[in-house]
């Protein structure tokens, strides 16, 4: 289940604004099983089992070309009948695709099977979505770009994730900002802890998305504001009951002891900003059924983002951008949540 919400602000002036943003990560085949009845060991049960569009930066791509966006999907796929059939759907959005094709390996699979209350369970065969790297990346991809998004999948791995520096290296130069995404629990702490909060400290992102059970893999149990020594804008996903935002304001004061015990120190040329205020609130919605959640934290990101830059970019005060980007948000997930679910025609 996740929630229906109002319709975000009307407001013409961060309506009208093209935004730019490019998104380096996965673009898989999702092999969706819905049984019909709980599963049985070593019997049959029936159900249904479809092909789909899959990979968290390829939704998002989606979804923030169907919002308005500019969007840009720099990715991995095999040279194989799924590739060029999750290359074509995808720029059927109006997305811009740079796609490498390594020689030899297939592109991603993704084992989805749905539990009864929409939540989904994975097996993951990500294939050639993991051989994107540094030197397939070109720095005019990056030149005019408002925001970089990076699912944390694409921070992880010796070509994948090096590609994920390099775009947020070339972003940085261009004057862009940077968005990641927790994504998900397992491969955020596939290193370990300490890992993983030195990815974020070396990406510095201006947003951080998470959910709360990935905020707690990351951190323990404690005080959302402790995020906000990762990151000034932070978005806390939380299904049926909103998002909480959090956000640092100003650059008066030092990061709080408390902050700076999660993150290791970064290097001197990007300690963390100092801060004089925080901004902490929710943005709540009504629950709606939902038979499948697949992309429906990928399309809140797509929302959030483009009306958060277009908000920012027209002097909106922070935390009424902040609210406009949540309500906007919950209003592209709840879409991919009612949306017909298409089967992919590998043709």
């Amino acid at each position: 289940m996740l929630s229906a919400m109002p319709p975000a602000p009307n407001d013409a002036r961060t309506r009208v604004r093209v935004v730019r943003v490019v998104v380096v990560g996965d673009l898989l085949l999702d092999v969706v099983i819905a049984p019909s009845r709980p599963l049985v060991d070593a019997t049959d049960v029936p159900g249904r089992v479809s092909l789909r569009q899959g990979g968290s930066a390829a939704n998002t791509a989606r979804w923030l070309a169907r919002l308005g966006a500019r969007s840009t999907l720099v990715t991995a796929v095999g040279r194989d009948s799924a590739g060029r059939a999750l290359l074509s759907e995808v720029r059927e959005d109006g997305v811009t695709v740079r796609a490498s094709r390594p020689t030899g390996q297939r592109t991603g699979r993704i084992g989805v099977i749905l539990g009864a209350r929409g939540e989904r369970s994975f097996v993951a065969d990500r294939g050639a979505a993991d051989l994107l790297a540094a030197a397939d990346l070109k720095t005019a991809w990056f030149t005019r770009t408002d925001l970089l998004h990076l699912p944390f999948y694409s921070l992880i791995g010796t070509a994948l994730g090096g590609a994920g520096r390099q775009a947020a290296e070339l972003t940085r130069a261009a004057g862009g900002l940077i968005s990641v995404d927790l994504a998900s629990s397992v491969p955020l702490l596939a290193d370990g802890r300490r890992a993983a909060l030195a990815r974020l400290a070396e990406i510095r992102p201006d947003v951080l998305f998470a959910t709360l059970a990935e905020v707690q893999a990351l951190l323990g149990v404690g005080p959302l504001e402790r995020l906000l020594g990762l990151s000034p804008v932070v978005v806390v996903k939380r299904g049926a009951k909103g998002a909480t935002l959090l956000a640092r304001t100003g650059l008066n004061e030092p990061v709080s002891n408390t902050e700076r015990a999660v993150v290791p120190d970064p290097p001197t040329h990007s300690r963390a900003p100092l801060v004089d205020a925080r901004l902490r609130f929710d943005v709540a919605t009504r629950a709606i059924e939902a038979a499948d959640t697949t992309g429906a934290g990928d399309a809140f990101d797509a929302g959030f983002i483009v009306t958060w830059l277009r908000a920012r970019a027209a002097g909106v005060p922070a935390s009424q951008a902040l609210q406009r980007g949540a309500l906007a948000g919950h209003q592209a997930a709840a879409r991919q949540l009612t949306a017909p679910r298409t089967e992919l025609a590998l043709g």
